[in-house]
């Protein structure tokens, strides 16, 4: 009999968020599960870990769930790190990511605890999606994510993914998707204002707001794919090395 493969789920939303029960489900459909979460929202952390504090990890298991379930104090990455260091007896074979309460495509990847939970996957080498909806909702209906979540996880499963490179998998909030597109992160940022304002004992304080804006207007972008109901699929790697600079840089006076 063929091993099921070995998967590991995890998020930023927090280990009772409904997107990541909706991927457990599809999980349990592909292989053997175990879940290390979060026990609170870590939403845009980065790929922040704890450095200065200790870690908290329980076995919160119950007899009416097929997977087995840890949730941990710490962030997405530090989570990806227990679970393989401490929880896992073998490397899984998949990590999944979400689902995201929310947007990652575009820039929003740099800030995402989403993907940076299947970034550091990626760097353990282990294949890895992020999966995330465009409805911030916590009441967000997941359901029909669910077979497009199992199929790219299969093909994922089947084929492998290049070295250093894992999936960023956005959903548009539509009532039916027109199709599944591989696309390019768009080139965007967020035009950020801080809200100033004073509490009851008199003291300043600041409230981050800000204003998405696309400046790239191509037909083979994540945030073009999403405005056209398609599902963005970018692949995404960690080398952050900028290589079509390198020559130029070779040419400065630099000795």
């Amino acid at each position: 009999m063929q091993k099921k493969p070995l998967i590991l789920v995890t998020n930023d939303d927090g280990i009772t968020a409904p997107g990541i029960r909706t991927l457990l489900e599809v999980m349990n459909e592909i292989g053997d599960v175990v879940v290390l979460a979060p026990d609170s929202p870590q939403s845009g952390m980065g790929h922040a870990i704890t450095l200065d504090s200790t870690i908290y990890c329980e076995n919160i298991s119950t007899d009416d769930v097929p997977q087995n379930e840890f949730r941990c104090s710490g962030t997405p990455a530090d989570c990806v790190k227990m679970a393989v260091s401490e929880i896992m007896d073998r490397k899984p074979d998949l990590c999944v990511s979400g689902i995201n309460h929310g947007n990652n495509s575009s820039i929003n990847v740099i800030y995402s605890g989403t993907m940076s939970a299947a970034i550091e996957a990626g760097i353990e080498g282990i294949p890895a999606i992020g999966f995330s909806l465009l409805d911030f909702s916590w009441n967000a209906d997941f359901k029909p994510l669910k077979p497009i979540v199992k199929k790219i996880a299969q093909e994922v499963l089947k084929n492998g993914l290049p070295d250093g490179v894992v999936l960023n998998v956005n959903f548009p909030k539509v009532k039916k998707f027109e199709g599944i597109k591989i696309c390019r992160q768009a080139r965007a940022n967020w035009v950020e204002e801080f809200d100033k304002r004073i509490n009851p004992q008199g003291k300043e304080y600041y409230w981050l707001t800000g204003k998405f804006v696309n400046l790239d207007h191509g037909e083979d972008t994540d945030v073009w794919a999403l405005e056209n109901g398609f599902v963005s699929v970018v692949p995404v790697h960690f080398d952050l090395t900028a290589h079509h600079t390198i020559a130029e840089l070779n040419q400065w006076d630099l000795k």
